[in-house]
């Protein structure tokens, strides 16, 4: 395959400015590594002391939005054109939503993050009932209504636009009633540039966390050392297998993979369920679900008064901006899947169903865990707390079929890696091509290697450190830019009022606030 014919169709810029800047980042983390940790440092610090309440207020931002489309006069507006139904199912359209919530970071916190919680709690005292309390509400949080309500603000509009009025499926094309044709000049692909850095950040995030607990399984199972060195060696190996995978063609493969990847994932939980503390368990979701949406409101706007406490940093600052730099990415998934349904079915689904797995998910590891630091033999909270990567791993050696889940453990970590590094790698691949998604899987390997190159380069400079960085400093252009695009799609959905409502689809020059009839003009 020529040069040509792998450069074909992309948006030269964009591809350009989006590889520059990895390179030299991965260069300057390869080559100057302490200098880079003190750096990575310094940018957290920054963005910490300064823009805790930003974060803060952009997450709470888009979940009040997102409700309040449910509830709007636009809600029966189609994400189509006129008479357009949904291409899936109900049950298939759930199951790939379902799809789409799981990841790395599931595995990764869903015994961890309660247990730390419960020992550090961000205003309870250490160990106690209220700690425990908050353990877990602090936890249905971080990954409750909060990250879903990030991601609709992206995919929802990225569905309205590409599919109702035929722009490309780029972050950049949402800005369209707000810049018109320059969406197509240096503003747009500064847009998607951005956009493309974020990705591959949020992408290299998971993936770095995956490595970790990879490298722990592995030590558990098979005696292999954990250091830097085995970390680099797995990442490339796992990168290298998923880089097969796009260069193959094997998209069936990974469609197989991630339905295999689910389904094992679905029979870890179901065995700990079953096998583990039911009842409490039971318990766990009821009292936390409903703790949760009591206290939903003031969490959502809590902003830690202490300046010497780190806890809302390492926790939610980390998560908004690790939602924030996944936007992108779960967005274009989930509206590439949602082309006919109405703007209120598509809130419904994409915030309620992923929602509720993973309060169940949660319920059952995390309140499997918590059981076992309370009432069972093993003070796996310390041993947590000394590393996290210990807490999925430790609490399934307490159960029966030690061996057997460690490996299944480890195994669906290491899928997770695969589909996602493919699945991130198309998403960029299409955000550089201008949103066509059709380029050549040279292109798209290229990407695999990049995102897996960056993750490698995180935990060089700084392990779980530097990945947190990453996810608080990308985030925080991309929080911009959300807020911006909320303003965007309401000119949208206003426009396709005014020329009719559902029934009628505004042309482009009406999006931009020309040619609407003059008295349905607003003021």
């Amino acid at each position: 395959m020529g040069l040509n014919n792998i450069l074909k169709g992309i948006q030269p810029v964009v591809f350009w400015v989006s590889v520059a800047f990895l390179v030299l980042f991965s260069l300057f983390g390869a080559l100057f590594t302490e200098t880079a940790a003190q750096t990575f440092n310094s940018v957290q610090g920054f963005f910490v002391d300064n823009f805790d309440w930003f974060y803060v207020l952009a997450a709470t931002g888009c979940l009040i939005f997102i409700i309040w489309l449910v509830f709007s006069r636009f809600s029966h507006i189609r994400l189509g054109k006129p008479g357009s139904r949904p291409e899936f199912s109900n049950a298939s359209w759930f199951s790939m939503l379902f799809s789409a919530g799981m990841g790395i970071g599931l595995v990764y916190w869903g015994v961890a993050e309660p247990l730390l919680h419960y020992l550090d709690p961000p205003t309870a005292d250490p160990g106690t009932g209220a700690a425990l309390r908050e353990s877990m509400r602090a936890t249905f949080f971080h990954w409750g209504l909060h990250p879903w309500a990030i991601y609709a603000v992206i995919g929802l509009p990225l569905a309205y636009f590409h599919f109702r009025h035929d722009l490309p499926m780029t972050p950049s094309s949402i800005f369209y009633p707000l810049l018109g044709e320059r969406v197509r000049g240096p503003i747009g692909f500064a847009i998607d540039v951005l956009t493309v850095v974020a990705t591959v950040f949020g992408i290299a995030t998971s993936l770095g966390l995956g490595v970790l607990q990879v490298n722990t399984g592995m030590n558990l199972v098979f005696g292999l050392p954990q250091t830097r060195l085995i970390q680099m060696i797995l990442i490339a190996v796992i990168t290298f297998i998923a880089t097969m995978s796009v260069v193959t063609g094997l998209r069936g493969g990974v469609k197989r993979l991630s339905e295999i990847n689910i389904g094992l994932a679905g029979l870890l939980m179901l065995f700990v369920f079953l096998l583990g503390p039911t009842v409490y368990i039971m318990d766990v979701l009821v009292s936390t679900t409903g703790d949760y949406l009591q206290n939903l409101i003031s969490i959502s706007f809590w902003v830690n008064p202490d300046p010497t406490s780190t806890w809302q940093s390492s926790w939610t600052l980390f998560y908004w901006g690790w939602w924030i730099s996944w936007a992108p990415f779960v967005g274009i998934f989930i509206a590439r899947i949602s082309k006919g349904r109405t703007i209120r079915e598509f809130i419904l689904g994409v915030m309620l169903v992923p929602t509720a797995v993973t309060f169940i998910w949660f319920s059952v590891f995390g309140g499997a865990g918590l059981f076992e630091e309370l009432f069972g033999t093993v003070d796996l909270a310390l041993i947590t707390q000394q590393d996290e990567t210990l807490g999925l791993f430790t609490l399934l050696s307490t159960l029966p079929l030690e061996v057997v889940t460690l490996l299944i453990a480890t195994l669906v970590i290491v899928l997770f890696f695969i589909t996602s590094s493919d699945s991130g790698s198309l998403v960029v691949d299409a955000i550089t091509s201008g949103g066509t998604g059709s380029g050549p899987v040279v292109r798209r390997a290229f990407w695999a290697v990049a995102v897996g190159g960056i993750a490698a380069v995180l935990l060089l400079t700084g392990g779980l450190n530097a990945l947190q960085t990453a996810a608080i400093a990308t985030g925080f252009p991309m929080a911009i830019l959300m807020l911006a695009m909320i303003v965007a799609s309401l000119r949208g959905f206003q426009a396709d009022m005014r020329v009719g409502g559902p029934k009628e689809v505004p042309t482009l020059a009406q999006l931009r606030g020309e040619g609407l009839p003059e008295e349905k003009q607003e003021n």
